[in-house]
């Protein structure tokens, strides 16, 4: 029935005769194809099921703004929220990762291109909205009740299965420390965080001038909160090393080009931020595993860890480290393997 819906999508879309081949897709239940056209045109094909809890607007929404403040996510063609399909401009395949893996010279300027990116977005005020065919829908706070919320993921998923005992009270002697933990971060309104800013979601663009040169993908999730979020997600990707040097360079240009008041306060925001998003990707992949039978993402849990425990060194996050160091099992091949041997 799917794949019906998509051909009678692609016809009303003016597509049906185009080619298509699939997209490697990501941890979501949204799926991609390539198109192309006899005539040589290119477009990408998003399916985004209602029923599985996707929603298009969002996406839509947010990439029209962000294309009005001269930044390059994909433009639409056409859409059906209804059906949960759209066409969008093609922005190639020059992902940072590749990019940076085929050239280990090009790593500075394409971070320093996004990092400038990032700081742009931060002098830009949010909207409280957005608007799509007729479909409003409100920008949410990234506040304490969500940064709780995401962090608890660790202790819900990752603890349980990779532990060898846990308790409710573990639970909420952890929910106390992060909520004391973010508490300089929670009221922050000035950015739109666009959450998923990392290097498999970022395309090169060289041909493009300016901020348009890094293309942007997998934004509808935007929250209004603190800009230090999608810096972290830049220099503490799950998915690719970034060395100290860039890390301490990138976040030194951010400050700059933010024109940051207080760097050292920024320094502490950003390491709590670290410290949340962390634990949040911790949890994540652990249910990859355990509700989507998704194992591949447990290999990636060592990094993860690795710059978890950096955030937390910060001095301000000293008793949220005591209590992971004490309680949350590190993911060594021992823990891994004993979460993928659990049914």
């Amino acid at each position: 029935m799917r794949e019906t819906a998509k051909q009678d999508f692609l016809r009303r879309a003016g597509w049906e005769n185009a080619a298509i081949a699939p997209l490697a897709g990501d941890a979501s239940n949204r799926r991609y194809d390539r198109l192309r056209r006899s005539n040589g045109e290119w477009a990408v094909l998003m399916d985004a099921p209602p029923e599985r809890g996707e929603a298009l607007a969002p996406f839509l929404a947010i990439g029209a703004r962000l294309n009005d403040l001269g930044f390059s996510a994909p433009r639409t063609i056409a859409a059906d929220l209804t059906e949960g399909f759209a066409v969008i401009e093609d922005l190639g395949d020059d992902l940072y990762a590749r990019a940076c893996a085929a050239d280990p010279q090009r790593e500075t300027p394409l971070y320093a291109a996004a990092v400038d990116l990032l700081a742009a977005l931060a002098s830009t005020p949010p909207r409280p909205s957005f608007h799509w065919d007729g479909v409003e829908f409100l920008t949410s706070p990234y506040d304490a009740k969500v940064l709780l919320r995401e962090a608890a993921l660790a202790v819900d998923w990752w603890a349980p299965l990779a532990a060898d005992a846990w308790s409710d009270d573990a639970s909420a002697e952890f929910g106390d420390l992060v909520a004391t933990a973010v508490e300089p971060v929670s009221e922050a309104r000035g950015a739109l965080v666009l959450r998923d800013y990392h290097a498999e979601n970022l395309l090169w663009l060289p041909e493009r001038e300016g901020h348009a040169r890094v293309g942007l993908l997998d934004y509808q999730d935007a929250l209004i909160g603190h800009p230090a979020y999608d810096l972290v997600s830049l220099l503490e990707d799950a998915r690719r090393d970034t060395g100290d040097a860039l890390r301490a360079a990138m976040i030194d240009r951010f400050v700059s080009a933010a024109a940051i008041a207080d760097p050292e306060a920024f320094l502490r925001d950003y390491a709590i931020l670290g410290a949340q998003r962390n634990l949040k990707i911790i949890g994540i992949f652990a249910r990859l595993r355990a509700r989507d039978g998704k194992d591949a993402y447990l290999d990636l849990l060592p990094r993860v860890w690795a710059h978890l425990r950096r955030d937390l060194a910060h001095p301000h996050l000293s008793d949220l480290r005591r209590f992971v160091e004490r309680w949350l099992p590190e993911p060594t091949p021992e823990a891994i393997a004993r979460v993928r041997a659990r049914n």
